[in-house]
């Protein structure tokens, strides 16, 4: 009992340090009842007891940004670059990165990175079957005479002029080919973040032009040794930015940064050298604007209780002679013992007099 009043006493000391107020609704708990003129100072509203499930957690610190930047780099012949897509531009099937003597490069979706020219007569391959994929699904194949099977067929030539007609290439130019260089294959869609080359300069073979990111938000989060063993890739956590109320997020993955290979780990934020990091999905709250680099609260869950009463944290008194209770509605002191604690939603698992549907007091916000 004594560790575990020690655990809770700090537990308090976080909720009710934050302001004189909290600081005078304790004081006045350790008063006899009927006396002291604290209960008149502090004004109070009341919360209903309830039975649910609740969720011990730690938090820990993260940040949002795309994942990881990487470079696109130029396959094609050289030639002065005329064009790039600007930073934070989203870019999806079909539309162009960058331009090379005025001939745009266009991003299509796959694993296989182009490495040869597509046209007639060519070996029947991977890269084609991801080629016929990427057609299909721009509609370039409205009589559904393509079939995507990774063999370069007529009616694949045939898709590749109606891309071109797109482009507003003129009838002699249409060739129904795409030599290497015209398309680049990522997994999805990408963000632009930064140009590495000049308009106006010279884009040469397998320099890099610009460096992109995927376009999903997620967050990243330092991982100490200890609390590593706590999380699994699949865990579920809840997420809050600064003046939002929590939002799920999802591990995606569990990786060693690199500077975790050198002679020390990334920081959690409070200084603890991590040699972990956590990659988590995010879809944060609409409205909540740039959230690149932004600061987010990660909770990951210790435990779970189902079925328990719960009180709101703050309408925990310190008891005389020791232990907790709540104050009722009705102004009467009941004793409670407290469990779980879920600082992200403010609430304690309690055991005692209590019924769900009942009101205790606390400190007015």
């Amino acid at each position: 009992m004594t560790s575990r009043r020690k655990v809770l006493g700090g537990a308090l000391v976080t909720v009710v340090a934050g302001g004189a107020a909290g600081a005078a609704w304790l004081t006045e708990a350790r008063q006899p009842e009927g006396q002291g003129s604290a209960t008149a100072q502090v004004p109070t509203a009341t919360a209903e007891v309830t039975r649910g499930t609740i969720s011990e957690r730690f938090q820990i610190n993260g940040t949002f940004g795309y994942g990881a930047t990487y470079p696109i780099v130029h396959l094609g012949q050289p030639g002065v670059l005329t064009g790039i897509t600007a930073a934070e531009i989203m870019v999806a099937r079909g539309a162009r990165l960058y331009a090379v003597a005025d001939q745009a490069v266009r991003l299509l979706y796959g694993r296989l990175p182009a490495y040869r020219d597509f046209e007639a007569g060519m070996t029947d391959g991977p890269d084609v079957r991801q080629l016929e994929t990427n057609l299909v699904a721009l509609g370039l194949d409205p009589y559904r005479r393509l079939t995507v099977d990774g063999h370069f067929s007529a009616a694949t030539a045939t898709a590749i002029r109606r891309w071109q007609a797109a482009w507003g290439l003129p009838s002699a130019q249409r060739s129904g080919s795409l030599p290497l260089g015209q398309v680049v294959f990522q997994p999805g869609a990408v963000r632009i973040t930064e140009a590495l080359a000049t308009i106006g300069a010279m884009a040469q073979p397998d320099q890099p032009v610009v460096t992109v990111t995927a376009t999903t938000p997620v967050v990243t989060a330092a991982i100490t040794a200890d609390r590593r063993r706590l999380i699994k890739v699949g865990d579920r956590v809840a997420l809050t930015l600064t003046g939002t109320a929590p939002f799920p997020g999802t591990v995606l993955a569990i990786t060693r940064p690199p500077a975790a290979s050198g002679q020390s780990g990334s920081s959690d934020g409070g200084g603890v050298e991590s040699p972990f990091q956590a990659t988590i999905s995010a879809t944060p709250p609409s409205g909540t604007g740039t959230l690149e680099q932004a600061p987010v609260l990660v909770a990951f869950t210790r435990q779970t209780h189902e079925n328990v009463l719960t009180v709101p944290i703050v309408a925990l008194l310190a008891r005389p002679g020791g232990g907790y209770q709540v104050r009722l509605e009705s102004d009467q002191y009941v004793p409670v013992e407290p469990g779980l604690f879920d600082g992200t939603a403010g609430r304690v698992e309690v055991t005692g007099d209590l019924t769900p549907g009942q009101r205790v007091k606390v400190p007015a916000s």
